[in-house]
């Protein structure tokens, strides 16, 4: 009985929190003449530390005289987001002009003082919204002249509306009052309505920054990307297919060589390891955990993409995030079935071993880097500390939808397709791998297949670190999945080159090295995350710089588990396709 009610409540939190068009605290964004309008105070933090934020009421601001709202209900993207909503108090109602209205009277103690002073010298700025619209604020500055501090204690809120709904909002900061002990200072705030004539669909557009992301820099990002494709596929067409012709007219001969001729080694290069190369690569349950693992990522990247190009996720709320985790559960199917079907064919026999760690492979890393975080925030008292609420919901989910959806697809994955189909035989003893060039050994060629993959991406990255890491709202999906696309390729044709080169030269330990020369672009990735943080940034702090560097190890991690399944998944059809095409015996 209680495992049931666990799981019932587990499922509600589950899909409250991950549905995307969920009533939220506006409802259908529609008011009526003098309806109630809610102001929301978010969190206020350093303008140059984005992720690092608290509580708008953790500086002495005053919140209105009116007590609080019922509607509002948080949802899990917004908790693990650190969005913390909290009702300013302030009267507002719809088409309903307010005129200056004094909030409160704060009389400034010594303690009050160094708090605002440190949110000027820290240039804090806050964040609120009004029907989900994000609103900034600076909370005060300092004048260069006579060296005092000065906070703003007026807000004007100038609020434009098309029919019945709200599509504009500017807020001007007014009247600044010098910070200093026992001074008394009023806060205060007016609204003003006025007719707007932006259609409801197109009120998100002034957040967005067309010249930055639509600039010829990234066209021409694209443009140069597309050419190295075409440019990889012909080199792998031309060279691979040339070279291969070559051996296939090779090995074909067989009717004008003697037994004892070919008893003698006249075969060279791949075809000399065709009794081992679909040998059971090593650690092979991590091996297939993973690539079941990189099948579910590659999934949820293109489902959240196409979703966020057809429903505009960025205008609502925590809507990403959201999708983000209802696709990644939805898509557990697909890794058990990839990850067991792979294992069974290489003759695994702890299928739940296996199964258990491809269901919490992301998960695992994802709630350990960001628990270890959390702790840093609790240190903080900042807004992104997770609620353990939040924690154990997230655990929930783990454990009562995506673990059983995984073993679904692991024992349809091992009941369709996990029988052993490999072209050749597989020798009993393997074959010694002979001594080669430096440059063909497994760990240059892992380190060497990350280079033109991240060439391709990497102007692509500088745009979605900016949009996450500073104030830009990233829109431009359909570049995200062209670039996505194009990686793909990249990825695969590189993969194959590198696998023909080291099949060639008698190794076969094809299915590890395929894996992570592909996912080595992670690497490549990671080092430009420190670039970027110390010449593109202005962070700091013990917070800001282990949430950065850990969230982006967690981004890199996940890039690299997907390019290392495109990069394998590519190889394996193309070494399949070689060895079922030559006379073998």
């Amino acid at each position: 009985m209680a495992t049931s009610k666990a799981l019932l409540i587990c499922l509600c939190l589950f899909a409250s929190s991950c549905y995307v068009s969920v009533s939220a605290d506006e409802h259908n964004h529609k008011y009526n003449d003098r309806e109630e309008v809610v102001l929301w105070m978010n969190t206020v933090g350093p303008y140059h530390n984005r992720q690092e934020t608290y509580a708008y009421f953790s500086l002495p601001f005053c919140s209105g005289a009116k007590s609080g709202i019922s509607h509002y209900h948080e949802t899990l993207s917004e908790a693990l987001q650190g969005v913390e909503l909290e009702f300013s108090g302030y009267e507002m109602e719809f088409k309903v002009d307010v005129q200056r209205t004094v909030i409160c009277m704060v009389k400034l103690s010594e303690e009050n003082v160094k708090a605002f002073k440190y949110a000027v010298m820290n240039e804090y700025w806050y964040q609120m919204y009004i029907d989900g619209l994000p609103i900034w604020g600076k909370v005060g500055e300092r004048d260069e002249n006579d060296g005092k501090y000065y906070i703003h204690t007026h807000k004007k809120f100038d609020i434009g509306y098309n029919g019945q709904q709200i599509v504009d909002i500017t807020l001007t900061t007014e009247m600044r009052e010098e910070l200093k002990t026992d001074a008394k200072i009023k806060f205060s705030y007016e609204v003003n309505w006025k007719p707007n004539k932006v259609e409801f669909k197109n009120r998100f557009d002034k957040y967005l920054d067309p010249n930055f992301f639509q600039h010829r820099i990234h066209w021409f990002s694209i443009f140069n990307s597309f050419m190295m494709v075409i440019f990889l596929v012909g080199l792998v067409s031309m060279i691979l297919m040339r070279t291969l012709r070559k051996d296939y007219a090779r090995y074909s001969k067989d009717e004008e060589v003697d037994d004892m001729e070919r008893d003698l080694g006249d075969e060279y290069g791949w075809k000399q390891v065709h009794g081992d190369v679909f040998r059971t690569p090593p650690s092979a349950l991590i091996f297939s955990a993973l690539v079941g693992a990189g099948y579910q990522l590659i999934s949820v990247v293109f489902c959240v993409i196409m979703f966020a190009i057809v429903g505009e996720l960025y205008t609502e709320r925590g809507s990403m995030l959201s999708t983000a985790i209802f696709v990644y559960a939805a898509t557990s199917p697909i890794n058990g079935y990839f990850g067991g079907s792979l294992y069974a064919r290489l003759g695994g026999r702890l299928w739940i071993r296996q199964m258990l760690a491809s269901a919490f492979a992301v998960p695992a890393a994802v709630c350990g880097t960001a628990f270890f975080i959390n702790f840093i925030a609790i240190g903080y008292h900042a807004s992104r500390a997770i609620p353990f609420g939040t924690m154990v919901a997230v655990t929930c989910i783990c454990l009562f939808v995506i673990l059983p959806l995984t073993l679904v697809g692991t024992v349809v994955g091992r009941n369709l397709d996990g029988q052993p189909d490999f072209p050749c035989r597989v020798n009993a003893v393997p074959r010694p791998i002979p001594e080669k060039k430096w440059y063909m050994e497994p760990l240059i060629i892992v380190l060497l297949g990350g280079v033109l993959p991240f060439g391709s991406i990497f102007i692509e990255m500088y745009f979605i670190f900016t949009s996450f890491w500073a104030y830009k709202i990233y829109y431009v999906y359909g570049f995200m999945l062209l670039v996505f696309t194009i990686l793909t390729v990249v990825t695969v044709c590189v993969t194959i080159v590198c696998t023909y080169f080291l099949l060639n030269a008698e190794d076969y330990r094809w299915q590890w090295t395929s894996f992570m020369a592909a996912g080595s672009t992670s690497i490549y990735v990671y080092a430009y995350s420190f670039y970027y943080f110390f010449f593109k940034t202005k962070m700091f702090g013990l917070f800001q710089t282990a949430f950065y560097f850990g969230y982006m190890a967690l981004f890199s991690g996940a890039l690299g588990i997907i390019c290392g399944t495109v990069g394998y998944v590519g190889t394996n059809l193309f070494v399949r396709k070689i060895y079922s095409n030559v006379k073998i015996d």
